[in-house]
């Protein structure tokens, strides 16, 4: 599987402190679906979006910023790159 990246990674704290780096589509599709502390309506949409953007079908730069809300509506944190 080729994976697909999306530019500089995304970093957030996690709800135990840990902080965790999103670097590709995949990665970030992975968490929503099987570790994403809260199910609403900004994760479902990140999904969404994620899969589209995988199929070319959407910039994934709407992606990210599709799962960076969902981060936001979930309470991780954003750590800003340096």
């Amino acid at each position: 599987m080729i994976e697909v990246n999306w530019g500089y990674p995304l970093s957030f704290v996690l709800r135990d402190g840990d902080v965790k780096t999103f670097t590709t589509i995949e990665t970030a599709a992975y968490w929503l679906e099987r570790k994403w502390p809260v199910d609403d309506a900004p994760r479902a949409h990140a999904a969404r979006m994620l899969d589209a953007a995988a199929h070319c079908m959407i910039p994934v730069r709407t992606a990210r910023a599709a799962f960076k809300d969902a981060a936001q509506s979930a309470g991780l944190r954003s750590v800003q790159p340096h």
